[in-house]
């Protein structure tokens, strides 16, 4: 039996993996005080886009503001909604290095050193 996958447009335009909310609510520890996780998205490198993860005090204007965990507050930047929707934030341990993925359906090509990436 084959399952069809259906896009929500409710869903989040984010989530993150037990590990990924694991190593942010640290983060979020160790910065002291009322911080939220910002994502946005910026031109950059040679494909387009580059993910961007800030520390903010508040959201943005127009945030979509999404509850990943109790302790994490995760505001998408307005303008990178639609180039996220339906993005996995993932912790990798890669070698000894522990590595933030975006697992993002939406991106259709990457640069060689992936740093940046392209959507359609």
């Amino acid at each position: 039996m084959s399952t069809v996958e259906s896009f929500d447009p409710n869903a989040p335009a984010v989530t993150m993996t037990d590990s990924a909310i694991k190593h942010f609510e640290q983060k979020l520890a160790a910065a002291g005080g009322n911080k939220i996780i910002r994502l946005s998205t910026e031109t950059s490198g040679c494909t387009g886009y580059a993910y961007v993860l800030d520390l903010a005090d508040t959201p943005a204007e127009g945030d979509e503001v999404l509850q990943p965990s109790a302790v994490i507050t995760l505001a998408v930047a307005p303008e990178a909604v639609e180039i996220l929707r339906g993005t996995e934030i993932d912790l990798a341990i890669e070698g000894i290095n522990r590595v933030v993925k975006f697992n993002n359906p939406n991106v259709v090509a990457e640069c060689g050193c992936g740093e940046s990436f392209s959507v359609e």
